[in-house]
């Protein structure tokens, strides 16, 4: 730390008790200064001869014969005046970055300028501001740190502006310049060098990171925080991923506790400031912060109960970069009160804000070379869309679990995502599987809707396995998996598609309702399909794997047999018998539906459960 010293004689200052101070001297003092709680016993003659401010104070004592003055109002109080006085005197004074501003606070309120006597205190401490202070990194900040504590005297003598401006001055400047101490976290250092011979006492280092000055500006208050990132912005060298991982830091070193959602309810006001000056800085650019910094400063934000404006301006850049988010960064808890667990609203807006950006993307792309043929964006556009959409299903199997989540909440947010082509289903399955899991009491309209935007092509075979053994699934659900199912195996193999009964070609095909269907035809599909109805597919799909080993064990060792024609052929004469079986067994719930009767399909018709049930003891279907 650099410092001054002023003045040659010894120091003669002495205490009585806390409250008392004097000049230990020959000559009898003729003049009591009262500053705060402490009597301080003087002489005139040397006090006067320097200050204006004393002058005037001693004129109006004496007009009232009166010895003793008071001062209350002094920057930096009783100890920053025993500076100035000590310097009356000529005694030995040592000024350092912790002092010197409010003794140069002290002289401005005292009137010790050059017009009084040359070389006065003002004059002095500003030379050893311009000269020392400010041409050194950690001293700069310690005196911009004190400033807070003397507005606005600090404000007024313009030394928080030297300071910022002489820190924001040295984090600019090109790193193979930089030879002054500086903190570094070690762990990073060694990192980023693969060693510790680098490394000096995280002091200085042969290889200066472009973000060396993050660490030490962490302890500012955020105000002067605000002022110093501001004036480094301004100067346009720093990248944007440097000012990033600048706040990150901040609010880590700052915000311990509320990035976790942690707070006290007497920190609210300063934790709300320091959020809100944080979400103010943040650089425009995307991907300078990354989206699970900005997540967790959304869930901040809504902690503290910042602006809307700001929340919104957050949620903004979270949903141009939606893509790099993960689930458990989504699961952001609703408000105190609200019947769910998670707040579905905000990741709504969010998904809405990254469609709005391919949009405007879109829009730019045509405004770039209208002469061109427009082409839809690029692949890393199209990954950006199947990340989201990953993403967003993995959201919705988490909040599926919330037994408050209203089916709309769950469908308006599939729905969202519904329009991004994805190669696959299987996470949407998973989170519809979910929700009718942990919603049994849901209606069968419901139960439709929610499975409106699952296609059933893009299912894998261990997801059709379990669709067409799900108790919670629609009918007509179902029954697309193994229709489509088989249909992808069939053209795998070459073969033509199964003659289906004609009510399912119809049902895939969306026509379902024929000359020849019943008025009650698409809510037998659309009913949940019974046990018995699941019992009986689970026999036939087993009988169809049994016939394969079986198919397999006798053309073993025989190359001259196409095995995987032959296995196809049983495959879509087995499904087609399926297809069959349930389309009798919906004949049978349309034929009874008009009665009283309480009779499953099964009992209605023995030899049908006879068979089931036979199947059921030879095979068992994992």
């Amino acid at each position: 730390m650099k410092f001054m010293k002023l003045g040659s004689k010894p120091d003669t200052f002495q205490s009585e008790d806390k409250h008392v101070r004097y000049v230990a001297t020959e000559l009898s003092t003729d003049i009591v200064v009262n500053v705060g709680d402490v009597k301080f016993y003087l002489h005139k003659f040397p006090l006067l001869s320097k200050s204006s401010q004393l002058q005037k104070l001693v004129s109006t004592a004496n007009e009232q014969s009166n010895d003793e003055v008071t001062i209350t109002d002094i920057p930096g109080g009783p100890a920053a005046f025993e500076i100035c006085a000590k310097f009356c005197y000529g005694m030995v004074v040592t000024l350092n970055a912790h002092n010197v501003v409010a003794a140069r606070c002290a002289a401005e309120y005292l009137g010790m300028h050059e017009t009084m006597e040359k070389g006065n205190l003002a004059y002095k401490i500003d030379a050893f501001l311009n000269s020392i202070i400010f041409r050194s990194w950690k001293d700069s900040i310690i005196v911009l740190q004190t400033t807070m504590y003397l507005l606005p005297w600090s404000e007024d003598l313009k030394l928080i502006s030297h300071c910022v401006e002489a820190i924001a001055s040295r984090a600019v400047i090109d790193t193979s310049k930089v030879d002054w101490s500086y903190t570094y976290n070690r762990k990073k250092l060694l990192e980023e060098n693969g060693s510790e011979s680098n490394w000096n006492g995280a002091m200085n280092y042969k290889v200066v990171p472009n973000d060396w000055w993050v660490e030490d500006l962490c302890e500012l208050e955020v105000e002067l925080y605000k002022r110093v990132l501001v004036s480094i912005n301004s100067k346009g060298v720093v990248c944007g991923e440097v000012i990033g991982e600048a706040l990150k830091a901040y609010v880590y070193r700052q915000l311990p506790g509320l990035v976790k959602g942690v707070t006290r309810s007497s920190d609210l006001t300063n934790y709300r400031s320091t959020v809100d000056t944080i979400i103010f800085l943040l650089p425009d650019e995307k991907g300078c912060v990354s989206c699970s910094f900005l997540l967790k400063l959304l869930k901040a934000a809504i902690l503290v109960d910042s602006s809307e404006v700001l929340k919104k301006e957050l949620i903004k850049k979270i949903g141009h970069q939606l893509e790099q988010a993960s689930v458990s960064d989504l699961l952001i808890r609703a408000p105190e009160g609200d019947s769910l667990m998670y707040d579905v609203d905000i990741v709504l807006n969010i998904v809405h804000e990254f469609f709005i950006r391919d949009q405007y993307s879109e829009i730019e792309a045509l405004e770039a070379d209208e002469a061109q043929e427009f082409k839809k964006p690029g692949i890393l556009s199209e990954a950006s869309k199947l990340m989201v959409a990953k993403l967003i299903d993995g959201y919705l199997t988490e909040i599926a679990r919330d037994l408050n989540l209203p089916v709309s909440k769950f469908v308006e947010l599939t729905e969202m995502v519904s329009t991004i082509s994805r190669p696959g289903h299987d996470g949407l399955y998973r989170a519809i599987d979910m929700y009718l899991k942990e919603h049994p009491e849901i209606n069968k309209s419901e139960r439709k809707k929610i499975c409106r935007y699952m296609d059933c092509k893009k299912l894998s075979v261990d997801a059709c396995m379990h669709a067409v053994q799900n108790e919670r699934l629609p009918m007509r659900v179902i029954v697309q998996v193994l229709f489509f199912e088989q249909v992808r195996a069939a053209a795998t193999s070459g073969t033509s598609t199964p003659d289906l009964p004609k009510s399912i070609r119809d049902l895939n095909s969306g026509s379902m309702r024929s000359s020849r269907s019943t008025p009650n035809a698409d809510e037998d599909w659309d009913t949940v399909a019974t046990a018995e109805e699941l019992k009986a597919l689970k026999g036939e799909l087993a009988a169809l794997k049994l016939e394969r080993k079986r198919s397999e064990k006798f053309i073993e060792g025989r190359p001259s047999v196409d095995k995987t024609s032959l296995h196809k052929v049983k495959g879509l004469l087995m499904t087609k018998k399926i297809f069959s079986k349930l389309l009798s067994n919906k004949h049978a719930n349309a034929d009874t539906s008009g009665s009283d009767s309480s009779e499953s399909p099964s009992t209605a018709n023995p030899e049908y459960a006879k068979s089931t049930s036979s199947a059921n003891r030879r095979i068992s279907v994992s």
